[in-house]
């Protein structure tokens, strides 16, 4: 706000003027993340992200990005004809949109925890925390303290079957995010996955129900499944971006 920078899931902020004036910059820019991020998806080479389902890209239409991390970042990139503009949103912060029984209790317990659900509760490091004690009270488990890399590690090796139920969940969920953030933008050019979790569960998640839940929308289902599905796979991508933004 203003001079002020402050961060959702952090009790840090500080003021740009003054970090331009302590560091002696001439200029100094501030970028949001997943602005920097969206920036450099035109720059990705092809082994640089994974294709998920099918789907072929429409050249020059809207690009959607989404990505599960310390948070849940959404943004997006729009062509006007010369460059392509970032779309600076707060899209992890609308409400969650449960799709079946399961998910609407699971939604209840976090409403009653949080008040207000919105996707960011259940997609992101935190939110695999959450799910999997939601799916402990729903299911009768014996909670352990877990942190979001045990429940990804355990899902993944195989040694915890409440842990892949969770990682499982959460894949879906996140195809069911991207697919309403596909249809909202009209992706046609196509859906980044990024931040720190997707790239990291590999297989699991490409045989996971992420794909089929983007697609699944009733009238709209052809036109999702003619959007392709990308996890971004490059280091460090978003420098790339910010090396764009200061271009």
């Amino acid at each position: 706000t203003g001079d002020r920078i402050e961060f959702t899931n952090s009790p840090w902020s500080f003021s740009t003027k003054a970090t331009q004036q302590e560091l002696g910059l001439e200029r100094l820019e501030i970028l949001n993340d997943f602005t920097a991020l969206a920036l450099s998806l035109p720059l990705l080479a092809p082994d640089e992200r994974r294709a998920v389902g099918a789907g072929e890209s429409v050249a020059d239409a809207p690009i959607a990005l989404i990505g599960p991390g310390t948070g849940l970042g959404v943004s997006g990139l729009v062509w006007s004809g010369a460059h392509w503009i970032p779309l600076q949103t707060e899209g992890g912060h609308v409400t969650f949109s449960p799709v079946d029984e399961r998910e609407w209790q699971i939604g209840r317990i976090l409403h009653r925890q949080f008040g207000h659900v919105s996707p960011e509760r259940l997609l992101s490091g935190p939110g695999l925390v959450n799910l999997y004690h939601a799916l402990a009270e729903l299911e009768g488990w014996s909670l352990e303290t877990l942190t979001p890399a045990d429940i990804t590690d355990r899902a993944l090796t195989g040694t915890c079957s409440h842990c892949r139920e969770v990682v499982e969940l959460f894949c879906g969920a996140l195809g069911t995010a991207a697919g309403n953030l596909a249809i909202t933008l009209g992706a046609r050019g196509g859906v980044y996955i990024g931040g720190g979790i997707a790239p990291r569960l590999g297989d699991f998640f490409d045989q996971s129900t992420f794909r089929r839940r983007f697609e699944e929308r009733g009238r709209f289902s052809d036109y999702l499944a003619a959007i392709p599905t990308w996890v971004i796979t490059a280091a460090n991508p978003a420098l790339r971006g910010v090396a764009a933004a200061l271009n």
